[in-house]
């Protein structure tokens, strides 16, 4: 860790603050007249992914933090944890249910992530923009349908709920927003 004044803190750095790790996420300095500078950051927990803002002094200083992050592959679910497989090495790491929460829903066994570690212990796992999964339950498609009618919930294979256009039918492959859920386009390859 390098330890910076905060005056040089910039949005996408990782802070060590009171025991925290903060992502930045904006910053804002504020020089009211002939008073001192206050700095205004915007910045995320890691631990608990609450936003916060925060007031400090341009010139106080804060630890800089370097974190890695490695491709992995989902392999299997083991009891209340999730065994990913390093991409490289195939070096088994395990993560904690809370740690991964809903992502599990986006990810089928062998789906490729990303796992964050700071100090060598895993931080935070990280989806890819888009996943393609398989529609195993909806009601049935309705012939001369547009996109513009209005949507239909689905059941995709890892249990994820969203909603699809009415043509959307079992069996087809989608494609997924992994950041709201949310159904983008029918997959190339669909069924």
């Amino acid at each position: 860790m390098a330890s910076i004044k905060m005056i040089d803190v910039r949005p996408g750095m990782v802070i060590s603050m009171n025991d925290n790790l903060y992502y930045v996420i904006d910053r804002n300095l504020n020089t009211p007249g002939n008073w001192r500078a206050i700095l205004y950051l915007k910045v995320k927990n890691l631990h608990t992914g609450s936003i916060t803002d925060e007031r400090v002094h341009p010139d106080d200083k804060v630890d800089q933090v370097y974190l890695e992050t490695k491709d992995f592959i989902y392999s299997y679910k083991d009891g209340d944890a999730y065994v990913f497989l390093d991409a490289e090495t195939y070096e088994p790491v395990t993560l904690q249910a809370d740690m991964v929460g809903d992502k599990i829903k986006y990810l089928r066994e062998n789906d490729p992530c990303k796992i964050t570690f700071y100090d060598g212990k895993p931080l935070a796992l990280e989806l890819p923009q888009t996943v393609t999964l398989k529609v195993v339950e909806t009601e049935p498609g309705i012939k001369g349908a547009t996109a513009a009618a209005q949507n239909k919930p689905a059941v995709l294979e890892t249990g994820l709920k969203v909603m699809v256009p009415p043509f959307i039918e079992v069996g087809e492959l989608i494609v997924v927003q992994t950041e709201d859920g949310k159904y983008l386009r029918r997959a190339k390859d669909a069924k």
